[in-house]
């Protein structure tokens, strides 16, 4: 067995970007989270736009939603990103048209270089392609697209990208079946 010596762990986030999230963190808790319900998601993209993020028209961010840095976060037109969603984007997160990321769902840009003894951080930015779905409680890592119109079934952990029009489960995330629109 192969002793790793202690070394110390070097975080290369800049002090810009630590100061940019403790400032995004004071608004989320004041401006964002405690603004619930449809009535308050204008104000809420509007709190996200100041701090970066692209929102297109006609999406829906919730209050609950946490997100790690908005100026990473690319959502198109009529998205909706529901309760309890977690976004840690250290890389850009893009979600396109007509795409739902469901409750309680985990998007991770990142990770450690588990091969160097500093374990550095690694990231890659994740795309969830239009008129995807990713289903409750799903995990999504870091570098993965979820192509257009594919389903992420609830509770998944996808690691790989998943092929348009597929549906996917499991842990790891395995391929089910083709998604065929029905008339």
């Amino acid at each position: 067995m192969k002793q790793i010596k202690g070394t110390k762990y070097n975080n290369k986030l800049s002090i810009r970007n630590k100061l940019y999230r403790l400032c995004w963190m004071i608004c989320y808790f004041c401006f964002f989270r405690f603004y619930p319900g449809q009535l308050f998601n204008t104000w809420r993209v509007f709190i996200l736009r100041c701090f970066g993020a692209k929102i297109g028209k006609g999406s829906h961010v919730y209050a609950s939603v946490e997100i790690w840095s908005p100026k990473n976060l690319i959502v198109k037109e009529y998205v909706a990103i529901a309760p309890h969603v977690k976004l840690y984007n250290p890389a850009p997160i893009l979600v396109e048209s007509y795409a739902t990321v469901s409750q309680y769902t985990y998007l991770c840009t990142t990770s450690h270089d588990i091969v160097k003894p500093s374990m550095e951080l690694i990231t890659r930015p994740i795309k969830i392609s239009s008129q995807a779905w990713v289903a409750s409680d799903a995990f999504i890592g870091m570098g993965v697209t979820i192509g257009e119109g594919a389903v992420v079934g609830a509770r998944a952990c996808v690691f790989k990208d998943v092929p348009p029009w597929t549906v996917v489960g499991g842990n790891p995330a395995r391929f089910i079946k083709k998604r065929e629109l029905k008339s």
